[in-house]
């Protein structure tokens, strides 16, 4: 009878474990799958602030540092449209741009974003 017990509880134990693990790797609301969900949600945060050459953004300067989020340039909130990027520390956007961002990048890098108004 002991043995039965014994039996019971090692397979309560087990089948514990491996619910807890499954559940880590798979539900969306917590564990390894909501750190994944996380990083790819910011991923896809990180490219509506990356332009490329002919996109459309709108400026937004939240604490002073202005960052571009790309819109649709047919919209009504489309106000730049960027038309070259320079690499390298310094680099200024020439007279033909309208506006221009410097980044400073720790790991990387140093860029500027040159843009046209709409």
């Amino acid at each position: 009878m002991q043995g039965a017990i014994a039996a019971v509880v090692v397979l309560a134990i087990f089948g514990g474990g491996a619910w807890y693990v499954w559940d880590y790797n798979t539900n969306p609301n917590g564990g390894k799958a909501k750190k994944e969900a996380s990083q790819a949600a910011q991923a896809e945060e990180n490219k509506k602030h990356s332009p490329n050459i002919g996109d459309c953004v709108k400026i937004q300067d939240p604490k002073g540092k202005p960052v571009p989020e790309i819109v649709d340039c047919g919209s009504g909130q489309a106000e730049y449209k960027m038309g070259e990027k320079l690499y390298g520390p310094d680099k200024k956007c020439g007279p033909a741009f309208d506006y221009g961002i410097q980044y400073s990048v720790s790991r990387g890098v140093d860029y500027t974003l040159c843009f046209n108004k709409v």
